[in-house]
Parts: structure tokens; sequence; C-alpha cells
């Protein structure tokens, strides 16, 4: 039977266990793959997050689990092996979470089907037996059927090949509940403060909970900095006392997303357009039903904890996009925008001596103190970025090594179906199976829906699931992760804050604070692409 997350339980845990043998700091992607790995080989694990699961890159997604097509034509195959293989991997163990959808890339010139179509075929070589699907060259017939919103100006047939697509918070929330079910300690809303030293060497952590205010102290044999875009602000935790700042060792990249209606991509496709007017590439994805559109990312120089995309940015999506479908969608048609930051990595000299570079993807790093530092990479690759930092730390003769290479490949996570099985176009909730079902029936609300529409909804049950089950503490990790209604229809997701509230409250036993709920409602405000209310406004009311 599904067992509830009682974030007191695990505050409890985490403030009264005397020793730990792995401290992981960020919830993101990275950091729970290393909690889930990590306590599947019988490590003593406890994870800390300051905000929410998935709050910052890793909600913020195109949703591919992919092998990474352009590298290809960079002439790195080794990464695009890695990466197909872990594709294969994630669809295996979440087929509730991740399923193989086609993508079609329309050509414009003659020689072009032929000449992509030869690439996408190394693709599938590169796959093997574990891949999706074969890549298929289309007439103009049919890549019009294949896309039916295509703009047939121009048009000299297509390709079509396989990757993945999965609901990135989601599958977050869920490595966290299956760290859990191998033993973890996982807490969101608990800041990381600083690290404990002794005699040099890094020895633990401080951390407050947000909710409380109680500061309390991990020690631990070991201490993973998996906090992305900010693992600088941990490393400068790890300074010596007068000693100079490090040189940067993240250089950020902002990639925008605009939500707009099916009806501009119908169909099962997705498209790709490998080549915009600036170089990059551009996609238009079906995503829980609502189409998607996105491009690559492009260099940004601060780090704010909510980036927000500029009108020219959104702009140049939906003029690119106008460029290949029949019926483009317009700025009035934008149901939501968001960014977010992807941390690319540059080394610092400081610790040069004991870094190593497992791909051009992702970085981990033992600095002198001990401390292990992991960023860069890609959903896709979470779970072997997940391995490298345990043998780093295996290597650094932190830990004991134990449990081989591959602790996690068939580990199949929470909720998974014992056959494949599920869809992204089902509602919010059909991520669950079996017992969780059951659970989920139990509760008050079942057949009260906060929101529903064609291809999704949330219900007052899940609501209540979510915070019991999933350690969502906010109307925002309601809205936004739990159900993904932030990312998917702005307007509504204000319209639906205090109601919201007002259900969180109930099951907290305690109100809501008014700052949170206009703080949520300034934030929809946002990703609708609004002008933000004056705060002075906000203070008076």
């Amino acid at each position: 039977m599904s067992t509830p997350i009682d974030r007191a339980a695990q505050l409890a845990r985490l403030r009264d266990t005397p020793q730990w043998d792995l401290v992981v700091i960020g919830g993101g992607a990275t950091g729970l793959g290393v909690a889930l790995d990590a306590a599947a080989r019988g490590f003593a694990v406890a994870l800390i997050e300051a905000e929410d699961f998935a709050k910052g890159t890793s909600s913020r997604a195109t949703k591919l689990v992919h092998g990474g097509v352009r590298y290809l034509a960079q002439g790195n195959v080794s990464l695009v092996r890695e990466a197909l293989h872990e594709r294969a991997t994630l669809l295996a163990n979440a087929p509730h979470l991740a399923q193989p959808l086609a993508f079609v890339m329309p050509a414009r010139r003659w020689w072009e089907p032929a000449f992509y179509g030869l690439g996408l075929k190394l693709y599938d070589a590169l796959a093997g037996s574990r891949g999706l699907g074969a890549t298929q060259l289309l007439s103009v017939q049919k890549a019009k059927a294949a896309l039916p919103n295509l703009n047939p100006a121009q048009l000299a047939g297509g390709v079509r090949y396989w990757d993945g697509q999965f609901d990135d918070a989601r599958l977050a929330v869920t490595l966290a509940r299956s760290a859990v079910s191998q033993g973890a300690a996982v807490l969101n809303h608990c800041p990381a403060t600083g690290l404990l030293r002794e005699k040099g060497r890094i020895s633990g952590v401080t951390v407050r909970d947000a909710e409380t205010g109680e500061s309390f102290t991990l020690r631990s044999r070991a201490v993973v900095n998996a906090t992305g875009v900010w693992v600088d602000a941990i490393r400068d935790m790890d300074r010596e006392p007068g000693s100079p700042s490090r040189q940067p060792m993240v250089a950020p990249s902002q990639g925008v997303h605009v939500v707009v209606d099916r009806a501009f991509l119908p169909g099962e496709n997705a498209l790709i357009v490998p080549k915009t007017s600036d170089g990059r590439v551009l996609f238009a994805v079906p995503w829980l039903g609502k189409t998607l559109l996105g491009t690559t990312d492009a260099p940004r120089s601060d780090l704010p904890a909510e980036p927000r995309a500029t009108e020219e940015e959104i702009g140049f999506i939906l003029k690119e996009a106008a460029d290949y479908l029949a019926r483009a969608p317009r700025r009035q048609d934008v149901l939501s925008v968001w960014a977010g930051l992807r941390p690319l990595v540059k080394p610092d000299d400081d610790d040069a001596g004991s870094t190593k570079k497992i791909s051009r993807e992702h970085t981990v790093i033992v600095g002198r103190s001990g401390l292990v530092t992991v960023t860069g990479g890609k959903w896709t690759t979470y779970r072997a970025m997940a391995e490298d930092v345990m043998q780093r730390c295996f290597d650094a003769k932190l830990l004991p090594a134990r449990g081989g290479k591959d602790a996690t490949s068939e580990l199949r996570l929470v909720g998974a179906p014992a056959r494949a099985g599920g869809s992204l176009a089902q509602p919010p909730g059909e991520h669950l199976y079996g017992d969780e079902q059951a659970a989920l029936r139990a509760l008050p609300g079942a057949g009260r829906w906060l929101w529903r529409d064609g291809t999704g909804g949330f219900s007052e049950a899940m609501l209540r699931f979510a915070v019991r089950f999933e350690m969502a503490r906010t109307v925002e990790d309601l809205l936004a992760r739990r159900s993904r209604l932030l990312f998917l229809d702005a307007a509504k997701a204000e319209a639906l804050a205090r109601p919201v509230a007002a259900l969180l409250a109930e099951e907290l036993g305690r109100p809501v604070p008014e700052a949170e709920i206009q703080a949520f409602e300034a934030l929809a405000r946002r990703y609708r692409g609004l002008p933000e209310p004056d705060t002075n406004e906000l203070k008076a009311a």
C-alpha cells in the first residue's frame, strides 16, 4: 500500500539522526537521482531542497527524453550513445511518466530528406535494439498528413524519427518518493545555511526548516552539491576564511517556452526545425493537451530565481513557428510562457587537479575539502550522472564502494505499472497505479474537479493526495508542479489560487498566508506575460 510521506516525520528523522553517509543539497533532477542511487546501494541518505522539488530548472525543460540528435553533427557519438541508453532506461523504469514520441522534420529543399534521413538512420543504429521506431522518409503528402497544420509552402517532404517525452516535475516528485521508498529522508522547503568543516574537511551541513524556522545540523561523511545553476553559491560556503573568491563554475543559458492551444499542432507528432533563422533548433511538441513551442538555449549573465522571458524571445518563437505552421499562433493565443536556466560548465582552476569531466554535458568536481559538486547535464541522463557522482565519492574515499555500477538501471520508480501503460494525454493523477489509485479514491473530493478540460484535470482528491503523499506545501507546489496548470494555462491557475489555498489550509491544519496567495497570483500574471502589480498595492491589500 502506498505510504504517505509525512513531512513532520521526515523533519524529525533529519533532526534526530546523528550521522548520515551522504547529504545531498538540491532537489532537482540531479540531486534526486543521486539520493535514489545512494539509497538503493544501502547508504544512509538525506536530501534537502531550499524550495520545492524541481522548483528551478528541472520543472522547466522541453519535456523531451532524447539522445541529442544535434550532437551527431558535432561528431560526439559517445555522448549520443549514452543518452540513447538512458532514454531507453527511463522509458522502461517510468512508463507511467515517459513515452515514445514521433518527431517530423519538414524539408524545404529536395535533398534534405535524404541528408537528414541518413543522420537519423545513424541515430537509430546507435540506439540498437532499444530504439523506439525506425526513421522514415516522408513524401510531401505524408508530411502534411503527419502534421495537419504544416505550411505547405516550399514543402519538399520530410523525415520522421522517434524520441521520448515525459512530465519533468512529476518525474521529480516520483524520484523523491522512490528515494524515500529505498530508505532516504527528503525534505523540501529546507535550505542549506552553511557547511560544517572539521580539520579542513567537509563534515556536514547546517539547515533551516522554512516552515518552522528551526535550524539544525546534518553530520555526514560526504556532501553533494547538486544545486544546478546555483552550485557556485554552495561552493562559496566552502571557502576558507580570508581566501580569494573563486571563479564561477557555471555560465547559465536560458531556454524560453511558449504554450498555445493544441489546435495549432493537431495529431500525435511533434515538429522539429533543425535550423531557425538564428541557427538554433525550434520545437513544437504536443504536451498534456496543449502545444509547447520552444528553442534551444541562449546565454544569460544573471541567475534569477524566477527567470522571465522577454517579449523579443516570445516574438522570435512565434515568428519562427509561423514560418512552418499554416495557422500560426499570435501573441494573444499564448496561454503560458516560462523560462528555465540551464547550467553550462566552466571548471574552476582552483579545483582543476581534481576535476573529472564525465562528458561535455555534465561535470563532477571533488574539492580539496571533499565537497562534491555536480552540474550540467540534462534530464535524460540524470541517472548516469548520479552513478558518476557515486563513483567519484568512492574514488575520493568519501564512501566505501558499494552496489556496483548499475544500482538503479532496473529499478522501477514508484507508481510504475507491472507493464507499460498510460499516456501523456491522460489526466494528471493517471500516473497513479494500483494501490495509489485506491488511495486516491479513498480521499474526499474524488469527483469534485478544481479544473478539467478535454485532456486533463485536477480534482480535490488529487490535491489532498499531493499534500499527504507528495509533500506539497504551497499553492505554487500544487498548481505548478503537482498539477501543471501554471505551465498549461496561467489564467486558469491564477483564478484557482484562492480555492486551492482554502483546501490546502484544511490539509495543513493552518491558514495559508495571504502573502503566499498574492505571490502566486503575481507569478501567474508573469506567466501570462502581463505587467506585474505594484508591490506597494500588494502590501496595502
